[in-house]
C-alpha cells in the first residue's frame, strides 16, 4: 500500500522552476537516499512529503492515518521543559488521551454526585477503564525506558535526560529533536543530512538503528558510506528532472553510467543514419524519377526521434599547486592545557604533528576537537603550555561557522579575492569557477545564496590561498554528496600537511594517515588508517569485557598499591634485641587497638569499590554495543543495574574518604606520641 504519492507535481519559486511535473511513490519499506546538488530541490521536495510546502500544480495524496516525521537541518527549539519530557511529549495523541481520561473521570465524579442511574454511572466507568486501557498500551509502546536508551544511543549520558532543553547546545538539541523523532516511529520518517551533528560512535549506533527500521524513510546525506548501507532505491534530481534507480548508491552511479553509455550509443546511430538520409535527399532531390524516393526519405527524417544525450551536472572540481616544503616537525604541542571554568577540557597534552601527515580528529562531541583545532588556528587563546609551529610554516584554517561570517553585501568575486589580493583575477575566476560559480554567478551576493553555496565560497576563499599547512573543521557538512566526494578526491592530491576534524567516515577512512581520538582530557594518537583504528578499538572493548571482572584492584583514588615496608636494622645485641622486641610488641598492640577496626573498614570499602568499578567497565562495554537495544529486557537491565550501581560507588566511595581520613587521623596521633 501507497502511504504518500506525489502526482505530477510542479513547484516554482518566483521565475524559478524547480519541480516540473514530478511524480513519486512511497510504499511500505521503502528506504529511498535523495540526492542531488546543492538548490536542485532536495530539501523542498521532504517539505511537500511532509505537507509543509504547497505547491503550484499536480496532486499530493497520503493514506488515512499515516504520520510523516520530518528532521530539518535547521530547527528553533525554544526551552522550558526538560529533555525527557520533550520526548516523551512528542508523540501524538498522549496529550488528548490525557485530556479525555481526565474528562471521563470528572463526568464519573459528577455523575455520582448527582445520583445518577447504574446504567449511567456504568457506561461512564466503562469510558474510564477503556480510557485506561488505552493508556496503558501507549505507554507500553512508548514507555521512558525507550526513549533513554535512544538517548544513550545518542550519546547523551545519564542524567542529561532532566536538563532543560534551553540549556543545550545546538548540535545536542538537533540530537534531541532526532531522539524525539525516532521515538515516535512515523510511517514515513524524513531524516535532512541527519549525520551532521553526530559524532563516530553516535553515527555507527544510528546506523544499526536504522538498519533495523521496519517504516519508510527518506534519508539525504552527503556521507557516502551512510547512504550505501542505509537505501534500497535512489531517488536523484537530475536535469531531466526527478528520476528512480533501484538499489544503493554504488548501484545507482553503475546504471547512470549504463544511461550514459546506452544514450551515447542511441544518439550517435540517430545521428549516422539522419546523415545517410540527408545525403540521398541533397543527391537525387534534382531527378524526376528519384523524387518518390526523395520524398519517402524527407518524411523519415521528419519522423525520426530525437535522443536526449546524458546530461551532467557541473561538480566542484579543485585542484592544489605544489606547496612550500616545511621543516619535517610542523606543529609541536606541549603540556597544551584548556579549561572553561572548572571544566578542564586538556589538563596537558603533548603532540607532534610531522610533514605531510593528514592527521584526522575524531572524538565524541563535546570532548575537545573542535577546542584543539581552533588552538592550533590561533583563534583560541589557551591556558598553559605552548603551540610551536616549524619554519616556513603558512597556516590555512576552515572552520564550520566561516559560512555563517562571510560578508553578506560582498559578491562572490570579492569575497575570495580579498583572502588573497595578491592573486591575478584569473586566477581568482578560476578558483570560483572550480567551485561552480562561473559566469555571472561570481556576481551574485553572499545574502542570496544558500547554506552549501556559502560552504563552497567559504572553501575557496581558503583554498584560493591554501598554505602548507590547513585545518579544517567538518568540511563537508553542508556540502552535497558529489560535492563532498569531489572535495575528499582533491585534498587527497595535496602534498601539504592536513588537519581536521570530521565525522564523515568515507572522508576520514580515503584521507587520514593518522588518528587523534580525543577522549576524556586525552588525545590518544594511533598512526594508522580508520579502519586499523576501528578494529583496534573493538579488540579493546572486547578485552575489556572478558576481563573487566579480573582487573587489577586500585585505590579509589586511582593511586597504585603501596610498596612493602622496608626491613628493620639488624639488632646491635641480644639486650638491645629484647627491649626492641618488646617496645614493638607494646606498639604493636597499641596500634593495632587503635588502628585495626579503622584499617579493617578501609580495606572493606576499597575492595567492594575496586570489584563494583570492574562491574561498571564491563556494562560500560556491553552498552556500547548497539546489539543490546535489540533485547528489550537485556537493555532494561542493563541500564537499571548501571544507575544502580552508580549510586552505590558514591556512596561507597564517600564512606571510603571518611573512613581513610579517621585513619590518617589515628596514625598522626600516634606518631606523635
Amino acid at each position: 500500500m501507497s502511504l504518500v504519492v506525489l502526482d505530477e507535481v510542479t513547484l516554482f519559486f518566483a521565475d524559478r522552476l524547480i519541480f516540473d511535473a514530478a511524480s513519486l511513490r512511497l510504499s511500505h519499506g521503502d528506504r529511498l537516499g535523495l540526492i542531488g546538488p546543492n538548490g536542485s530541490g532536495k530539501t523542498t521536495l521532504l517539505k511537500i512529503i511532509a505537507g509543509d510546502q504547497e505547491i503550484d500544480d499536480g496532486k499530493v495524496t497520503r493514506a488515512n492515518g499515516v504520520r510523516v516525521g520530518w528532521l530539518p537541518q535547521d530547527l528553533a527549539i525554544s526551552g522550558g521543559r526538560s529533555l525527557i519530557d520533550m520526548i516523551l511529549s512528542s508523540v501524538p495523541g498522549r496529550k488528548e488521551l490525557d485530556a479525555r481520561l481526565a474528562r471521563a473521570e470528572a463526568d464519573l465524579e459528577e455523575a455520582s454526585a448527582a445520583g445518577a442511574d447504574d446504567e449511567t454511572m456504568l457506561q461512564l466507568a466503562a469510558e474510564v477503564g477503556e480510557l485506561h486501557e488505552h493508556i496503558d498500551h501507549f505507554d507500553r509502546f512508548f514507555g521512558e525506558h525507550e526513549a533513554l536508551a535512544i538517548l544513550a544511543g545518542l550519546g547523551f549520558a545519564p542524567g542529561d535526560e532532566k536538563r532543560d532543553i534551553g540549556e543545550l547546545s545546538g548540535g545536542w538539541k538537533m540530537r534531541g529533536v532526532l531522539a524525539g523523532l525516532l521515538f515516535q516511529r512515523p510511517d514515513v520518517l524524513l531524516l535532512d543530512e541527519p549525520t551532521n551533528h553526530l559524532d563516530m560512535p553516535s553515527v555507527a549506533w544510528f546506523a544499526d538503528f536504522l538498519k533495523k527500521w521496519r517504516g519508510c524513510f527518506v534519508l539525504i546525506s552527503h556521507d557516502r558510506e551512510f547512504l550505501n548501507e542505509q537505501i534500497n532505491r535512489v531517488v536523484s534530481l537530475e536535469l531531466e528532472g526527478l528520476r528512480t534507480y533501484p538499489g544503493n548508491y554504488e548501484k545507482y552511479l553503475e546504471q547512470r553510467a549504463e544511461e550514459e553509455t546506452i544514450l551515447a550509443g542511441k544518439a550517435k546511430n540517430l545521428a549516422r543514419e539522419r546523415e545517410r538520409l540527408q545525403r540521398f535527399v541533397d543527391r537525387f532531390r534534382a531527378q524526376a524519377n528519384k523524387a518518390a524516393a526523395v520524398q519517402s526519405r524527407v518524411k523519415m527524417l521528419e519522423k525520426m526521434e530525437s535522443v536526449e544525450t546524458y546530461q551532467k551536472r557541473q561538480v566542484m572540481r579543485f585542484s592544489f599547486p605544489p606547496t612550500d616544503r616545511t621543516v619535517a616537525e610542523v606543529i609541536k604541542i606541549e603540556k597544551l592545557r584548556k579549561a572553561y571554568g572548572s571544566h578542564v577540557v586538556f589538563p596537558g597534552i603533548d603532540l607532534t604533528v610531522r610533514r605531510g601527515e593528514k592527521i584526522g580528529i575524531i572524538g565524541v562531541n563535546g570532548a575537545g576537537k573542535t577546542t584543539l583545532l581552533r588552538m592550533i588556528a590561533g583563534e583560541l587563546p589557551y591556558d598553559s603550555g605552548s603551540i610551536k609551529l616549524g619554519g616556513d610554516v603558512k597556516p590555512g584554517y576552515y572552520a564550520q561557522h566561516h559560512a555563517e561570517t562571510l560578508d553578506l553585501g560582498s559578491t562572490i568575486y570579492e569575497v575570495v579575492q580579498r583572502a588573497s589580493p595578491e592573486t591575478p583575477p584569473s586566477r581568482v575566476r578560476s578558483i570560483c569557477g572550480a567551485f561552480m560559480f562561473s559566469g555571472d554567478d561570481i556576481d551574485k551576493p553572499i545574502k542570496v545564496l544558500s547554506g552549501g553555496e556559502k560552504a563552497r565560497v567559504a572553501l575557496a576563499r581558503l583554498l584560493v590561498k591554501p598554505g602548507n599547512l590547513m585545518l579544517m573543521d567538518e568540511p563537508t557538512n553542508h556540502l552535497d554528496l558529489a560535492s563532498s566526494e569531489s572535495l575528499t578526491a582533491s585534498l587527497g592530491t595535496y602534498d601539504g600537511t592536513l588537519v581536521f576534524v570530521s565525522h564523515n567516515r568515507s572522508l576520514v577512512r580515503a584521507l587520514a594517515t593518522r588518528i587523534w581520538n580525543v577522549e576524556d582530557g586525552k588525545v590518544e594518537t594511533y598512526p594508522g588508517t580508520l579502519d586499523e583504528y576501528m578494529y583496534s578499538m573493538s579488540e579493546r572493548r572486547q578485552a575489556i569485557a572478558v576481563d573487566g571482572t579480573a582487573s587489577q584492584k586500585r585505590d579509589p583514588r586511582g593511586k597504585a598499591p603501596s610498596a612493602a615496608a622496608p626491613a628493620p636494622a639488624p639488632a646491635a645485641s641480644k639486650e638491645d634485641e629484647k627491649a626492641r622486641k618488646r617496645r614493638e610488641a607494646e606498639a604493636r598492640q597499641k596500634k593495632s587497638a587503635k588502628l585495626g577496626p579503622l584499617e579493617k573498614l578501609v580495606a572493606q570499602l576499597e575492595e567492594r569499590v575496586g570489584a563494583l568499578e570492574a562491574e561498571q567497565k564491563a556494562r560500560s562495554a556491553e552498552l556500547s554495543d548497539p546489539t543490546v537495544y535489540d533485547d528489550a529486557a537485556r537493555r532494561n537491565k542493563l541500564l537499571t543495574d548501571y544507575q544502580t550501581a552508580a549510586d552505590k560507588l558514591e556512596e561507597l566511595t564517600g564512606r571510603w574518604e571518611k573512613a581513610m581520613a579517621e585513619l590518617e587521623a589515628a596514625r598522626a596521633e600516634l606518631e606523635s606520641m
